[in-house]
C-alpha cells in the first residue's frame, strides 16, 4: 500500500525533527521568543509522530498480521502514538489553565490522561502474551505519566509554578517515547545490527526520568528562594 511508506517517511522525519529540536526550549530561556518558537515546532513533530504511529499501528493489526512479532510492535506504535500525544497534550494545555485554583475536570484532558493508562495496560498484557519485554515494562511510564496528569488535574493547586512542572515533566517525558522509538527501530538500522538489548531500549527512560525529577527539584527549590526574598524585600 502506497500511504504506508508515506506516513513511514514523514513519522522518521517528524521523528528527528522533535530530537533535533527538542533540547533548544530546554537549554534556552524559559517563556522567551525562542523557547515559544520552537517549542510549538517540537509539540507539532511529536503531534506528527503520534498521528503516524496511529496510522502504522493500526495497519499493522488489521492488514498486515502475518508475523507475530509484527503485531508486538504494532502495539508498541500505537502506544508510542497514545504516549506521544497524551504528554505533548498536557504540556501545552497546562499552560492555559495557570490560573486555576480548583480542580480541574475537563472532560477532554482526563480522558486523553485516562486514555494514556488504558493503552499502557493494554500495551503490557499483550507484552506478556507476546512475550516482548519491552511491552512488559516500557509501558509502566504510561501508567506514571498518565497517573500524575489525573492527579495534577483533579488536585487544587499548592504552587503558583504548578503548571511549569507540569509543562517541563511532560514534554520531557514526550521526548522519552521519541528517543526510544529510535534505539527501538532506528538505531538497529543505522547500525546495520539485527537486535538491541533491552536495557538499551529502556535507556531514555532511564535518564530522561531522573531529569524530570532533579528539574522540578531545581525549580521549586528556586521558586521558594525567590518568594522568601520578596517576603523579606
Amino acid at each position: 500500500m502506497l500511504l504506508f511508506p508515506i506516513m513511514l517517511t514523514i513519522h522518521i522525519i517528524a521523528g528527528f525533527s522533535a530530537l533535533i529540536v527538542f533540547w533548544v526550549p530546554l537549554a534556552t530561556k524559559k517563556g522567551g521568543n525562542i523557547h515559544r518558537k520552537v517549542g510549538w515546532v517540537y509539540v507539532t513533530a511529536m503531534y506528527t509522530v503520534a498521528a503516524t504511529a496511529l496510522y502504522m499501528g493500526i495497519y499493522r493489526i488489521f492488514f498486515d498480521n502475518t508475523v507475530p512479532e509484527a503485531q508486538a510492535f504494532s502495539f508498541f506504535l500505537l502506544f508510542i502514538a497514545t504516549l506521544s500525544a497524551a504528554t505533548a497534550w498536557m504540556g501545552i494545555r497546562v499552560l492555559r489553565f495557570k490560573q486555576r485554583t480548583e480542580k480541574h475536570r475537563n472532560v477532554y484532558d482526563l480522558g486523553i490522561s485516562g486514555l494514556l493508562i488504558l493503552m499502557s495496560t493494554i500495551t503490557m498484557v499483550f507484552g506478556w502474551l507476546y512475550e516482548f519485554p519491552l511491552l512488559q515494562y516500557f509501558p509502566i511510564l504510561g501508567i506514571i505519566l498518565g497517573g500524575g496528569q489525573l492527579y495534577y488535574w483533579l488536585t487544587p493547586p499548592q504552587n503558583k509554578m504548578h503548571w511549569y512542572f507540569e509543562h517541563f515533566g511532560n514534554l520531557i517525558g514526550c521526548s522519552i517515547a521519541t528517543l526510544t522509538a529510535f534505539t527501538v527501530f532506528g538505531a538497529p538500522r543505522l547500525l546495520n545490527i539485527s537486535s538491541i538489548s533491552i536495557w538499551l531500549w529502556l535507556l531514555p527512560t532511564a535518564v530522561l526520568t531522573p531529569l524530570i525529577y532533579v528539574l522540578n527539584w531545581h525549580y521549586r527549590k528556586k521558586s521558594k528562594i525567590q518568594k522568601v526574598k520578596k517576603q523579606s524585600a
